[in-house]
């Protein structure tokens, strides 16, 4: 029996090809090789974003996957992990080489990347709406990749550092910002900028249990902070107080001096309201206040201008609490700053340790004006030390305590005259010493040493009602050597 010709046998239906996956998905199959013991899917991966085109790889991914992109590439070419008690890194070896190569091959791709977003944006069918929501996924990951191997350490390279700072401008460029600071803080000052998604990302690696096992973090961390200044930091507080102390009570000096400085930066960029606030200013003083035991003089200079910056705001607050309680005035933590310090310089024989202490202690005399009157005694101690005591070619020691020398005497004048035998003393034979020495200090160094005698010898004059002048009467007619003599008759002839 034949079939009418319109009616046909059924037929099974064929087979089709399965369709090509969407560049996201086969981006992300390519992510599978990426180990440190293979690595040849970055150059496909390169490739795959260079052909695929803005259109056919943003048109249809998610943000979360390219998010995923990033994380992975970051975790290629993150440093090797560290032991939580290791002593301090290793030099370059070989490990720390295949990361900065791995950096270098991996920050090539997010370059490629970047630049089909940048593309992308200009298209009609892309455009912000597009391209904005990925790079807000992808900001903050791929700008921690970027400083993790710009930074100088033993996990980069040249190279690596050389694609990394390349990432970096890119990154800035995509984002239509002029600078790193502008990209992490925003534009305008309501405006919120990727330090928050940035901090994010670090805070989980700068925990108490987690910050010594990637290396690199500390330093993103700190290398990132400079950027955000007032008055944009204040918002960050919580996030950003509690890395830097940890940092800062390490037992390695240079985690020190990094935590410091970056409470440093705190202090000046955080107003002094908010930092009295649940007694933060207290917690940060006395972080402070135990390093000052160290005997590692960067660490002593680094927690010293800290203390400088930080010390008007408690006092400040101490200030508005005798106020509403009607007190005198008590002590303040620059008197008992100044009383430590004091009593360091008076044993001290380190020369570094000595020119750090005299350097910043004029800073501290200003600071507490007629109040360091309460500090004489030892101060004077400390100063007719100092002042017998030759420490280099540029005699910074020297040099710094005449300078606190003349400001205590500014300060301080109604107390000199009963000091002033000592102090007379100890000036003239420092600079007998200075004209005497034929060591290798430089001849500006020498008259700088005698130009602060003079105008200290000047200032006792004044606030002795001219005994200086008399008391110099004998020694100017017994003196022969020009150059002290100049000095002499400067003190002499002064009205």
């Amino acid at each position: 029996m034949e079939l009418p010709g319109f009616v046909q046998p059924p037929q099974l239906p064929r087979e089709r090809p399965p369709p090509a996956p969407p560049p996201a998905e086969r981006v992300q199959r390519q992510l599978g090789p990426l180990t440190p013991e293979g690595p040849g899917a970055l150059g496909e991966l390169g490739a795959l974003l260079e052909a695929a085109g803005g259109r056919r790889l943003f048109g249809d991914v998610s943000p979360a996957a390219l998010g995923e992109l990033v994380a992975s590439l970051s975790r290629f070419a993150a440093p090797p992990e560290q032991q939580q008690e290791a002593a301090e890194l290793p030099g370059k070896d070989g490990a720390y080489e295949a990361v900065a190569e791995r950096a270098a091959e991996a920050g090539a791709v997010l370059l490629r990347l970047l630049a089909e977003l940048e593309a992308a944006r200009t298209e009609e069918t892309l455009g912000d709406p597009v391209v904005g929501p990925i790079l807000r996924r992808m900001a903050a990951p791929v700008y921690v990749f970027a400083v993790t191997h710009v930074v100088d350490g033993p996990w980069t390279s040249a190279r690596s550092r050389s694609v990394a700072g390349d990432l970096l401008e890119s990154l800035v460029r995509a984002a239509d910002c002029g600078s790193v600071a502008e990209f992490l803080r925003g534009k305008k000052e309501d405006e919120e900028g990727r330090f928050a998604a940035v901090m994010g990302l670090l805070k989980q690696e700068l925990t108490k249990d987690t910050w010594k096992r990637n290396p690199a973090m500390k330093h993103v961390f700190a290398w990132t902070l400079p950027h955000v200044t007032r008055p944009w930091l204040s918002r960050y507080l919580e996030s950003i107080l509690p890395p830097s102390l940890l940092i800062s009570d390490d037992y390695r000096e240079e985690n020190k001096i990094l935590g410091v400085r970056c409470l440093h930066h705190i202090v000046l960029n955080v107003p002094g309201a908010d930092l009295c606030q649940f007694n933060r200013a207290q917690v940060v003083y006395h972080a402070l206040y135990n390093h000052l035991y160290s005997r590692e003089a960067p660490l002593i200079q680094a927690v010293l201008l800290c203390l400088l910056d930080l010390l008007p705001v408690l006092e400040r607050a101490q200030r508005r609490q005798e106020q509403q309680q009607q007190q005198p005035r008590a002590p303040t933590r620059c008197d008992e700053v100044l009383q430590l310090l004091l009593t360091h310089m008076e044993a001290e024989h380190r020369l570094a340790l000595r020119r750090v202490y005299a350097g910043t202690l004029p800073a501290f005399v200003r600071r507490l004006g007629v109040l360091v009157a309460r500090h004489l005694k030892r101060l004077e101690r400390v100063i007719v030390g100092y002042l017998e005591v030759c420490d280099g070619p540029e005699e910074e020691a020297r040099l710094g305590i005449l300078e606190t020398l003349r400001c205590t005497i500014e300060h301080a004048w109604p107390r000199m005259p009963c000091r002033l035998p000592v102090l007379l003393k100890a000036l003239l034979r420092m600079m007998w010493d200075v004209h005497a020495d034929r060591g290798p200090t430089p001849e500006p160094v020498r008259a700088a040493l005698l130009r602060g005698a003079t105008e200290c010898l000047i200032l006792l004059d004044r606030c002795s009602e001219g005994r200086v002048k008399i008391l110099l009467e004998g020694v100017d007619g017994s003196c022969e050597e020009s150059c002290v003599r100049d000095c002499l008759r400067k003190v002499r002839e002064n009205t």
